[in-house]
């Protein structure tokens, strides 16, 4: 591991570069089902021909499991957003048109959106047992999709190269299902960062650009804000409980 260069160390993960190859080394938390289900999200995905890191190997390395993929160089859409804020509703606008580009594909072995939604949200142990019924209810009238969602799709997922290819990173969360629900994710994590402004600008360009219903969309939100209970933090709870008891 000497050659290796720590980029990143949290969450039980450390994540080092080694040449033109990136190790995602996993703590004890992560089992070796979870590490193996995101190497296989990640070839998966690589299958469909978007611009992703390639998948190189799943090996223990001194100790720790590790998932070995190509290191793609350069910023994130969202150190870029931050740069060049007078190019702001470009970058929103490649942004979203990836999103639609990943919502095209499908993936039909990936675990279902739906599923990881009821999960998440009967794992909260913010809802109410009634509150968690009520959710998971409204999981299961909405319609149901077969495309490829990203799980986590935000500005720090994407890395633009030096020649200006865009690439999407991080596949952990990927599943298949209804494209609304993961816009309405989308929507709810620049809500959360306190960026009103950029979240309605995405809510507004998004579903412009997709042909959907603003209203449809809005169906979405307390489910997902449900879901994101699971790992909230206190302050988050705060933001979003209008989303999930009807104040919005």
């Amino acid at each position: 591991m000497e050659e290796a260069k720590l980029i990143a160390d949290g969450n039980g993960k450390r994540v080092y570069r080694q040449g033109d190859k990136l190790l995602k080394m996993f703590g004890e938390r992560y089992t070796k089902a979870d590490i193996l289900n995101e190497a296989s999200n990640l070839a998966r995905v690589e299958g469909t021909g978007l611009n992703v890191p390639k998948l190189i190997e799943v090996s223990v390395i001194d100790g720790s499991w590790t998932i070995v993929s190509e290191f793609i160089k350069g910023d994130t859409l969202a150190v870029l957003m931050d740069k060049n804020p007078d190019k702001y509703d470009e970058y929103m606008a490649l942004f979203i048109d990836l999103q639609l580009a990943v919502h095209a594909q499908t993936c039909p072995e990936l675990r279902k959106l739906r599923d990881n939604l009821t999960r998440r949200i009967g794992n909260s142990n913010r809802l109410t047992s009634t509150t968690k019924y009520d959710m998971i209810a409204r999981v299961n009238a909405m319609p149901r999709h077969n495309k490829l969602c990203h799980g986590d799709f935000n500005p720090s997922n994407i890395i633009i190269t030096e020649d200006g290819t865009p690439y999407i990173v991080d596949w952990s969360h990927s599943t298949r299902g209804n494209s609304a629900a993961e816009a309405a994710m989308t929507y709810l994590y620049f809500l959360l960062r306190g960026k009103n402004e950029n979240a309605e600008k995405y809510f507004e360009m998004f579903c412009e650009k997709n042909n959907t219903g603003k209203d449809y969309l809005l169906q979405w939100m307390p489910i997902v804000a449900a879901s994101y209970t699971e790992k909230c933090t206190d302050e988050e709870f705060e933001m979003i409980k209008p989303w999930i008891f009807g104040t919005k």
